[in-house]
């Protein structure tokens, strides 16, 4: 038996025994246990105690996990005399799939080629790629190939939308101390605060008022700022909805009122749904949109959400507890302990270390912004909400389009249209496009000149004084007869100022600021538990790509090692450089770090990026520029753990 067959039948038998529960908050709730006192039990300051949970669980996903998952087993290859020269036959291996998709493409059977490329890849990444010339060649062969293949890609879809660190992780990834004066003032003025939602004080409570009095202060302050934009939205649709109006600092505590927040566990949006949760409320998530980004149709659904949590549980805060975990888990700690009751659970360490501190996050979050003289955050200004024009489209548009019809920045679009996933409005469906205060008319006698099929390609382009018409045509590949007869202009010169019709052809939508993706595909090695959609999400682009670029037929990577992902491209300078919101640590040094001699060899390295690590940090380590691993990287616009970076060269 082969060492793959054997690897094989270890993760069948692994992926049979792995078991998981899950719950869904619309099915019928089991009967709790009756607590085991009849009145809740007297609150003591507790010191939260260290814990063993998974630092990383956050959100859980309701849905019960999937039975497919590999568990990888330790086995060793079968012993078998090794060729003369192992990269001989790995070469001949890889050249003979490299020519079987050549073949494939010369048939037109695009389907064959992309498998035979794949394994091409997983013959050549098996192998020390960057520690062999011959093999490093026919690796770039083989994936410029592969990327010429994928040129065809719809370039439609614009460059990915950037996301902000969720604030409620970092909070959790600290014990704050707890500082008896800040205590002490706390307990007076609880006295005088009012609040909708129980408040509690203890040391747990107390320690995360002193973070966010210090540590994180800045973010608190940001959170409140951003909280004038939304805070009477919130507040209407909470009540409408018959819950609590101060589980407005949920919100706050977890996103910091940040449509784009997404947490490490992978939730999204202002209101932190996991994207089966917001399924069963009703949040639609594609590859062009993703409604748990928009700010009014998650408050709905959270506020149902809660609710339903609390009609449940009957307690509010078990009820924050299970929309943090979920409410299976809080069930099964209720369950094992006899105590509906949260602090019990707190202090018999039953629930998962985030949902422990997510609850004092809460209230404390909570005390501050009721007390904000006392906190010294009076003097933060609040921004004001965003008025906006709604125009319900039925049609496919790029928001660059959308842009140039009404002057403003794309920028400002994306803003007002937080759902969109890309720079464009979904196909084949419904869209309430949202536009600057008073443009709507505008936008429609602009849009109108645009055939519907084609507001995805042709552009409108404003005529500056040093135009001419090859001049323009060059800049968005298209012909200057194209532009004068679309535009009807005769012999004469342009018009400053006049606004111009561009055709752009749809097969050359791939312009410089049009470009969806990179030309050259980064390999990502698969890590437990990864499936298409959480590989989807941390590079920022759709299921649908990663399935297309690794001739996936559904969202399992069982008996995958690399996948590869072609990053998007951002128009914007300010390019997301951050691997992650957690502390920075020094990067490891590189094993095959290259050194500066004379005459010595330019060597090429695959570099995976570790949590905390900034393109700044790694072009330190290997002696080289940002600009040139983004140059070797095809331009791309965020980093992410797990990512496979090529370094080229010496500084």
């Amino acid at each position: 038996m082969t060492f793959w067959q054997r690897h094989a039948v270890a993760s069948l038998i692994g992926g049979l025994l792995l078991a998981g529960t899950g719950c869904q908050t619309a099915q019928k709730p089991v009967p709790l246990l009756p607590p085991a006192q009849s009145a809740p039990p007297a609150l003591t300051p507790q010191s939260p105690a260290s814990t063993a949970q998974n630092p990383d669980a956050g959100k859980q996903n309701p849905q019960k996990p999937d039975q497919n998952e590999p568990v990888h087993a330790a086995s060793a290859p079968e012993a078998k005399s090794a060729p003369a020269d192992p990269v001989t036959d790995i070469l001949e291996r890889a050249e003979k799939e490299y020519q079987a998709a050549e073949t494939h493409l010369h048939a037109g059977d695009t389907e064959a080629a992309r498998k035979s490329f794949d394994s091409a890849f997983n013959l050549l990444l098996s192998a020390d790629v960057h520690g062999d010339d011959r093999l490093e060649k026919e690796f770039e062969k083989v994936l410029a190939a592969a990327n010429q293949l994928e040129q065809g890609a719809p370039a439609d879809a614009g460059p990915a939308q950037k996301v902000e660190p969720a604030p409620i992780d970092e909070a959790n990834s600290v014990t704050p101390p707890v500082d008896p004066n800040v205590k002490a003032k706390a307990a007076v003025e609880m006295k005088s605060t009012r609040s909708d939602l129980p408040l509690v004080l203890n040391d747990t409570v107390a320690g995360y008022i002193n973070y966010f009095s210090t540590r994180g202060r800045g973010v608190l302050e940001r959170a409140l700022a951003r909280s004038g934009q939304y805070q009477d939205m919130i507040h209407r649709t909470l009540r409408e909805e018959g819950v609590p109006q101060d589980l407005i600092y949920l919100a706050e505590a977890e996103s910091g009122f940040h449509p784009l927040a997404l947490s490490r566990a992978g939730a999204r949006g202002m209101w932190q749904f996991m994207a089966s949760r917001g399924r069963a409320y009703g949040l639609r998530r594609n590859q062009w949109i993703d409604d748990r980004q928009d700010p009014e149709k998650a408050t709905r659904a959270a506020a149902r959400h809660l609710k339903d949590l609390y009609n449940q549980f009957g307690d509010w805060y078990l009820a924050m507890a299970a929309y943090n975990s979920g409410p299976g888990t809080v069930q099964s700690a209720v369950r094992r302990t006899g105590y509906a009751d949260f602090w019990e659970l707190y202090k018999r360490n039953v629930l998962p270390r985030e949902t422990r501190n997510y609850v004092p996050i809460i209230l404390a979050v909570t005390i501050m912004a009721k007390n904000p003289t006392q906190y010294g955050l009076d003097d933060v200004e609040l921004e004001r909400p965003i008025a906006a024009d709604i125009v319900k489209i039925d049609y496919a548009v790029d928001l660059r389009l959308v842009a140039d019809c009404l002057d403003v920045p794309p920028a400002d679009l994306q803003e007002l249209n937080p759902s969109l996933l890309r720079m464009s409005t979904p196909r084949d469906q419904a869209f309430d496009l949202h536009l600057p205060a008073g443009t709507k008319e505008k936008y429609e006698n602009a849009i109108a000149a645009i055939p519907p099929h084609l507001r995805l390609f042709w552009r409108y382009h404003t005529v500056q004084e040093t135009d001419t018409l090859t001049a323009i045509a060059r800049r968005y590949r298209t012909t200057p007869k194209a532009i004068a007869e679309v535009n009807g202009l005769d012999q004469g010169g342009l018009e400053l100022d006049s606004k111009l019709i561009i055709p752009v052809p749809a097969s050359k939508n791939a312009s410089d600021d049009g470009q969806s993706y990179s030309k050259r595909a980064v390999p990502y090695r698969i890590r437990k538990n990864d499936t298409v959609m959480t590989v989807a999400d941390t590079f920022g682009v759709s299921p649908q790509m990663v399935r297309r670029w690794n001739h996936l037929k559904s969202d399992s990577l069982r008996g995958r090692h690399v996948i590869y992902v072609h990053l998007p491209i951002t128009t914007s300078a300010r390019e997301a450089e951050v691997a992650s919101a957690t502390p920075k640590t020094p990067a490891a040094r590189p094993a095959a770090r290259p050194t500066a001699k004379s005459g010595a060899k330019i060597q090429v390295v695959h570099h995976r990026v570790k949590r905390g690590e900034t393109l700044s940090s790694i072009a330190n380590s290997y002696k080289t520029t940002v600009s040139a691993i983004r140059r070797d990287n095809g331009e791309l616009a965020t980093l992410r753990p797990g990512m496979i970076l090529i370094i080229r060269g010496l500084r």
